[in-house]
C-alpha cells in the first residue's frame, strides 16, 4: 500500500518533524511581535487590537453563529466556482490541442482573457446581473476557467506531434488520442493548472464578495471597516491566510507533486 502518497497521511507526518516545530516557533514569534506592538502604539483598539482581542472576537462570533455562516458562504462560492470552472477548462484546453491550427489561433486569445483578472471584470458583470451572488460566481468562474484551460492547452502543445501521429496511424479515434496521448502528457500542466486557477479563485470569491456585498469572509472584512471593528477585519484577514494554507498545502501541493512524480518528471 502506499500510503506515503495520501495528503492525509502528509499531513500526519508534518506534525511529527521538524516543520511543524519550525512552523509553531514561527507563529509564536509573530504573536509576540504582535502583542508588542499592539501594547506600544496609541489607540491599539483601532490600529492594532492585540492576539487576545482579537480572539475574544472570533469566540463572540463564533457563539452567534456569524462565523461558521460567513465561512460556508465562501467556501460554497469556491467549490462551486472551482468545480464549473475546472469541469470546462480542462476539456476545452483538450479539445484545442487536437488541432494545431485551431490551438494556435486560440492560444493569444486564452492568454488574453487569463491576463485581465476577475476584478477588472467585475464592473461589467454587475451592469449584466447586478449585486448579487450570481456575480460573484461568474467572476469566480472567469478567474478559474481562463488560467486552467490556457495551462493545459500549453501542456498539450508540449506534446510530440510524432506520439499524436503514431497512435492515428494505428486507427485511434479522437477520444483515444485524448485519453492515451494528450491526458497523460498534459496530466502535470492540468493538475498545476489546477492548483493555480483554484488559487485565483479563492482571491476572486473574497475580492467578489466585497464589492458585490454577498455575505462571506470578504464581506466580514468590508463590514467591519464600516463599522470601524478592526478585530473584525483582521480576524477574516486571519480566517483568509490560514485557509489557504490548509487548502494548497495540504492538499493541493501534495495533489500536485504525486502526480508529478506519477508521471515520471521527478524521480524519487
Amino acid at each position: 500500500m502506499r500510503h506515503s502518497r495520501h495528503p492525509l497521511w502528509k499531513f500526519g507526518r508534518f506534525l511529527r518533524d521538524a516543520n511543524f516545530s519550525h512552523f509553531v516557533v514561527s507563529v509564536v514569534v509573530i504573536l509576540v511581535i504582535w502583542s508588542i506592538t499592539s501594547a506600544t502604539i496609541d489607540n491599539p483598539g483601532r490600529y492594532l487590537p492585540s492576539p487576545l482581542a482579537v480572539a475574544l472576537s472570533s469566540v463572540d462570533m463564533l457563539y452567534k453563529g456569524i462565523l461558521p455562516s460567513y465561512f460556508a458562504d465562501t467556501i460554497r462560492r469556491l467549490v462551486l466556482g472551482s468545480i464549473i470552472g475546472l469541469s470546462l477548462g480542462i476539456p476545452f484546453g483538450l479539445l484545442l490541442g487536437l488541432n494545431r491550427t485551431i490551438s494556435d489561433m486560440f492560444y493569444p486569445l486564452l492568454n488574453f482573457f487569463q491576463s485581465i483578472s476577475g476584478i477588472a471584470i467585475f464592473p461589467i458583470i454587475v451592469i449584466w446581473w447586478g449585486n448579487s451572488d450570481k456575480t460573484v460566481l461568474a467572476i469566480v468562474l472567469y478567474t478559474s476557467f481562463f488560467p486552467l484551460a490556457y495551462t493545459v492547452l500549453s501542456g498539450v502543445r508540449e506534446v510530440p506531434m510524432k506520439y499524436i501521429h503514431a497512435v492515428r496511424t494505428l486507427g485511434a479515434t479522437r477520444f483515444q488520442v485524448i485519453r492515451d496521448v494528450l491526458l497523460p502528457g498534459a496530466m502535470p500542466s492540468i493538475v498545476t493548472g489546477t492548483r493555480l486557477s483554484i488559487s485565483f479563485a479563492w482571491r476572486a470569491v473574497i475580492a467578489g464578495e466585497m464589492l458585490a456585498g454577498r455575505e462571506g469572509l470578504g464581506w466580514m472584512i468590508f463590514t467591519g471597516q464600516d463599522a470601524d471593528l478592526t478585530t473584525q477585519v483582521i480576524l477574516g484577514m486571519l480566517m483568509i491566510g490560514c485557509s489557504w494554507i490548509i487548502l494548497d498545502h495540504y492538499l493541493l501541493r501534495p495533489l500536485e507533486m504525486d502526480t508529478i512524480e506519477r508521471w515520471g518528471l521527478v524521480q524519487r
